[in-house]
């Protein structure tokens, strides 16, 4: 039986959100777990860009007319994904934070460092494409263990997380959630083989866990609040996790133990039921649904 994974058509949703009366911590009094979730703001803008120019790169090496069709369509999420979260730049700016060091590094981790280093005419570029939709297809099934994550945290909501907030973030992972397997299967469909698959997911778990400890460092050391008071702390991490502010550090290690099972596929790992529960209830997915 075809999997619900590998036929939808992930058409993207062109949602919009109110930053404006968005608090520093809009976590209240939990200023590791804010800055710790304001790093994806920082981070994903680039990062899902990047996903897309690959994804481009790597389409006229696909000859399977419905994987070229889902490509389009996550190509399209992710767009609007970078846009959600960079919108939200401009807020934390007047709020103080000082965040275009970081969003520097990310423009040159993302556009110098991962990116074809021979021209489509070259004999290798296949396969420096190829090594980068690996990384894709790892980081994919990260986020979407994320997404999955925030959707099933009613703690958020009992803090009183600002509602706009767990809005974007809640309809993000329930379209991470969503198209989980096309980074996936467009790996398979450039090397089904299993050796890039374990060389990759170790480097992008990695990079992503260096990527975001370096975020929450930094936000929390010019945060106008803090005065450098407090810091970032592995610890704090762990309270937050055990209170479901903050994902447990063990679910991205079990879930990387996943991905690397020879049989593994993104439809055997992730639900698609609470996330299409949840698009169908989000405010800016609705919205965006009747325009």
């Amino acid at each position: 039986m075809t999997s619900p994974h590998t036929t939808l058509r992930h058409l993207p949703r062109d949602v919009r959100f109110d930053w404006s009366d968005l608090p520093l911590h809009w976590v209240p009094d939990e200023p590791q777990v804010t800055h710790t979730l304001n790093t994806l703001h920082l981070l994903l803008p680039e990062g899902e860009r990047w996903f897309c120019r690959v994804f481009r790169e790597a389409l006229p090496m696909v000859t399977d007319e419905r994987l070229r069709d889902r490509l389009h369509g996550f190509i399209g999420q992710e767009a609007i994904h970078a846009r959600a979260h960079e919108e939200v730049h401009g807020r934390l700016r007047d709020l103080g934070l000082d965040i275009d060091p970081y969003l520097r590094q990310m423009e040159f981790h993302f556009r110098e460092i991962l990116s074809p280093r021979d021209a489509p005419s070259s004999p290798h570029y296949r396969e420096q494409v190829t090594e980068l939709a690996a990384i894709v297809a790892a980081a994919e099934h990260f986020t979407a263990t994320l997404g999955a994550w925030v959707l099933d945290t009613p703690a958020l909501d009992r803090v009183g997380t600002h509602p706009a907030m767990l809005d974007l973030l809640r309809w993000h992972g329930a379209e991470e959630v969503e198209h989980s397997s096309v980074a996936f299967d467009l790996l398979t469909h450039l090397d089904p083989g299993y050796a890039r698959r374990l060389r990759t997911a170790a480097l992008t778990g990695g990079n992503i866990l260096w990527l975001l400890t370096r975020g929450v460092r930094y936000l929390m050391s010019v945060d106008p609040q803090l005065h450098g008071s407090v810091r970032f702390s592995l610890r704090a991490h762990h309270a937050a996790a055990r209170r479901g502010l903050l994902w447990p550090p063990a679910l991205l290690g079990g879930s990387a133990l996943r991905y690397v099972r020879p049989a593994y596929h993104p439809s055997r790992d992730f639900d698609l039921r609470p996330a299409l529960a949840y698009l169908a209830r989000s405010p800016a997915a609705r919205a965006a649904d009747q325009l």
